[in-house]
């Protein structure tokens, strides 16, 4: 699909600059920090490609459109600013009409020396809105009005997300709190257990506690969409049968194709297919593998979409790619025992230094929507995983 770029005579005008803002952090670059993806379309599927990612709603359920340092050893330190730098430049060239942006993960300890504390969620939401405001290229999504509205005006949309609840603790209220705030989805657990119910790190899982189902209930109530990425099994299970509203797995793959504890087994991407939900297709490195492409690529993951495809319907997968603007290997080498991704505990792969045709959110879809067409997609198929489907559920979920 060739070398993003930006809109000619784009400027972004945020009031936050790396080297007086972010003194002794360069960031890293937002295009040209790794070779173009070479998808070897013929120029007819490419100007189709072009034209669908142009006309269609295209949505990421999960990544993170924020530059890192240059130098990824310095992300504990760049967080502790409380402050990350929107790719502005990165986003307007990416084709995405919207995106679900879990900010700084829950391994941003900005206050203290722990992860997933209150006041550095609200920090961080703060921050980051009070960047948005400064700025027109880019607008908060908190409605399915505002997906309509950032469509017709060719803005970039955010959805702002946590990928675990385990901030609010055991206080119901902060839900309406994060609500309140602009928060739109949420994620039940991540790796590791909390007040809601078990991460996928945990040996044992018990499923939703009490608190955990009240807390789902709220959710529905409020119009957060629910995220059982880093959930346990058990858990997953169990907010499907408790959710009134369809839920999501913003960002996986399965666990048929690379037996990791990461990916989902097929009880609960088919339970989260029978709520009305979606399953988003993640490419974080070294996690959405397949026996078939053990070196991981943008193959390697249309094997986990192929595969869910088949098992649950093109109506219930989209993407969720899990991407930034930096080196994602580095990032998981630093936060490995926080992150507990799983990939070390499965079958012997390749490791990559990236993840040749997703390596960042500039690049993805113009990608997956090239290798749709490539592989005999129709318009419809590809208009649905690119975006529809998740509108869809969008419309039911957040009516609150």
């Amino acid at each position: 699909m060739g070398t993003p770029v930006a809109p000619a005579g784009y400027t972004a005008y945020s009031y936050l600059t790396a080297g007086e803002d972010f003194r002794g952090f360069e960031l890293a670059p937002e295009f040209g920090r790794v070779p173009p993806y070479a998808a070897g379309l013929t120029t007819q599927q490419r100007q189709r490609a072009q034209r669908l990612l142009r006309d269609s709603l295209v949505i990421s359920l999960h990544d993170h459109p924020v530059r890192f340092p240059l130098r990824m050893e310095q992300t504990p330190e760049y967080y502790r600013t409380g402050r990350q730098h929107a790719a502005y430049a990165g986003l307007a060239a990416s084709g995405m009409t919207v995106v679900f942006d879990n900010m700084m993960d829950g391994t941003a300890c900005v206050t203290g020396n722990a992860p997933w504390r209150w006041d550095d969620v609200i920090t961080d939401l703060g921050m980051r809105q009070a960047d948005l405001a400064h700025q027109d290229h880019v607008m908060v999504v908190r409605t399915v009005a505002d997906i309509d509205q950032a469509h017709r005006s060719g803005r970039v949309g955010l959805v702002f997300g946590l990928e675990a609840a385990t901030p609010i603790e055991n206080e119901i209220d902060r839900l309406d709190v994060l609500y309140g705030l602009g928060l739109r989805q949420i994620g039940i657990a991540y790796s590791d257990a909390n007040a809601l119910g078990a991460g996928l790190a945990e040996r044992s899982d018990a499923g939703l506690t009490a608190f955990g189902r009240r807390a789902v209930t709220r959710m529905n109530k409020l119009g957060l969409a629910i995220d059982l990425s880093h959930a346990g099994d058990r858990t997953a299970l169990d907010t499907c049968e408790r959710s009134e509203r369809p839920v999501f797995i913003t960002h996986a793959g399965a666990r048929a194709v690379w037996d990791i504890p990461r990916m989902k087994p097929d009880d609960v991407l088919r339970a989260v297919a029978q709520t009305g939900g979606v399953i988003g297709m993640s490419a974080a490195p070294h996690t959405t593998l397949s026996a078939e492409h053990p070196r991981h690529c943008i193959e390697s993951v249309m094997d986990h979409f192929r595969y869910c495809v088949d098992l649950v319907g093109i109506d219930h997968v989209a993407f969720g790619p899990d991407t930034l603007y930096g080196d994602h290997v580095a990032l998981h080498r630093i936060f490995a025992r926080m992150l507990s991704i799983g990939a070390t505990k499965g079958p012997s792969f390749d490791p990559v230094d990236y993840v040749d045709g997703l390596e960042n959110p500039t690049e993805n879809f113009a990608n997956i929507c090239g290798w749709l067409v490539q592989h005999d997609f129709d318009d419809t198929q590809i208009r649905a995983v690119l975006g529809g489907n998740i509108y869809r559920v969008l419309q039911s979920v957040w009516t609150g």
